[in-house]
């Protein structure tokens, strides 16, 4: 009988070949104290290469991946989007763009495979009503897994008549005119009774698209009154309407200078409404985003990046359907959707040793209102020799847990860690995971008596490199 050793993973060649010069992190170490590595046991399940696999005690089966030939084919699963307000909106319109060319550089036969499947649907413009979606063969027309709501018509009519418009299914819009006027009560008590019906509508109707719904998706900012109201009123009908279904909430909270004078009382009156009713949030806070603007202008500025950097590959460039960056708040939406789109990979590519978007709060969340993970994006741009040094690959992990690399002001460092996770995302040595890994382990300080840490590695293969990390 074969045995997963604790920590162990296997190397697997990238989609891309080792050509592939666009780098971009997101890797996975999961470090969480509450489950217990000391007492093994040995799985009763074997899998389809009839060699059984020893499975830690209180990993569940789904989490745990003994290797390429013992992994189970997982089938992909599908999840919505739902995108409130101005922030909202415009946040998952960027990454809409960037999940398009994504695919668009794997798939280039144009087919509709599950990878597209999980945030797409497929449907034959030419058939009148529902009749018309296709879940297989040659893509026809992607309609997006999203429901856009907004109390003002701007910015959805912005995103109708640009570049995306074909993306997003008409049907499945809400629109006002008056506008919430930032204030959280009257997003969530006056538009949100008012709309519910629709907003259920709405959500029902994207689930009966989907095979196997596994999460919702809820993007929205915590200073203005749509956001902040109506997309936490969201959250309690997505509880009592799907309850099985994970909700992940990526928030944008106000920074001090914010010039939105209720933005303090909405994002404290929104706070209660995400401890009891969302799975996770993703908190991310604009005074963080415009630190990391500042640094890559200043890094650029002083020509400090050199030729190593592909040209128009910083984390805060606009993607290929926006040409150029007309507003102010285009490069922050921009790193918000770079860390949307690394975080769904797994979800949206097949690999051997994939993780579950569901495990992320299974293993980083060991109480039910302590699910606010802090996350953090390296690199922030793309290198274009792929053959990164190892010297390199250790910063990269060193800045994941930099206050410089988060995207809210919190220094973990002087804090307790509960759980961590590194993302990690393309064609990278195991032996590097490993070493950077076990030196971690040992900067990371955990002050929790009686709790045990166990680490676990799952590695995404794609065409660029990214790192990501998420701590609680």
């Amino acid at each position: 009988m074969l045995t997963r050793q604790r920590g162990s993973a296997v190397r697997r060649p990238s989609l891309y070949g080792n050509d592939e010069t666009k780098v971009h992190w997101c890797g996975l170490l999961m470090e969480n104290l509450c489950l217990n590595l000391e007492k093994r046991v040995t799985t009763a399940a074997t899998y389809g290469s009839g060699v059984t696999y020893d499975r830690p005690s209180g990993i569940p089966r789904t989490a745990w991946a003994p290797g390429v030939q013992g992994r189970p084919h997982r089938s992909m699963t599908q999840s919505v989007v739902v995108q409130v307000g101005q922030c909202g909106n415009q946040i998952g319109c960027c990454f809409w763009d960037l999940a398009l060319r994504e695919h668009a550089t794997v798939n280039q036969k144009g087919i509709y495979d599950e990878a597209i499947s999980s945030f797409f649907r497929n449907v034959d413009t030419r058939v009148v009503g529902d009749g018309g979606s296709i879940s297989k063969g040659k893509i026809c027309s992607l309609k997006a897994r999203a429901v856009l709501i907004d109390m003002e018509e701007g910015v959805v009519n912005e995103i109708l008549q640009g570049p995306l418009r074909d993306v997003f299914d008409s049907k499945q819009l809400i629109t006002d005119i008056s506008g919430s006027g930032n204030n959280w009560a009257v997003g969530h008590k006056v538009f949100g009774n008012l709309y519910q019906e629709q907003i259920l509508e709405k959500l029902r109707k994207s689930a009966e698209h989907c095979d196997c719904l596994q999460c919702f998706f809820i993007i929205h900012s915590m200073g203005g009154g749509t956001g902040s109201g109506l997309g936490t009123f969201l959250l309690k009908v997505l509880e009592d309407e799907f309850p099985e279904v994970y909700r992940f909430v990526t928030s944008v909270y106000p920074s001090d200078e914010d010039d939105v004078i209720t933005s303090p009382y909405n994002s404290i009156l929104a706070m209660k409404e995400l401890n009891e009713h969302a799975d996770c949030v993703l908190p991310i806070d604009n005074q963080s985003l415009f630190d990391i603007i500042s640094k890559i202008d200043l890094m650029v500025n002083s020509g400090r990046l050199g030729t190593t950097v592909k040209p128009k590959s910083l984390i805060t460039s606009s993607a290929g359907a926006f040409k150029k960056q007309q507003k102010p708040f285009d490069a922050m939406n921009n790193i918000v959707a770079n860390l949307l789109l690394n975080l769904t990979s797994s979800a949206r590519f097949e690999g051997s040793l994939n993780m579950d978007l569901n495990e992320i709060s299974m293993n980083l969340v060991p109480f039910p209102q302590l699910h606010y993970l802090v996350s953090s994006l390296t690199p922030l741009y793309t290198l274009a020799d792929v053959n990164i040094p190892p010297r390199r690959l250790d910063q990269m992990f060193s800045d994941a847990f930099s206050k410089d690399h988060q995207l809210i002001q919190a220094d973990p460092k002087h804090s307790l860690y509960l759980a961590c996770a590194l993302m990690v995302r393309g064609n990278v040595q195991i032996s590097d995971l490993r070493r950077n890994i076990e030196r971690l382990i040992f900067i990371t300080i955990y002050k929790l008596t009686g709790w045990r840490k166990a680490v676990l590695q799952k590695l995404c293969h794609l065409c660029q490199h990214s790192y990501r990390n998420i701590t609680n």
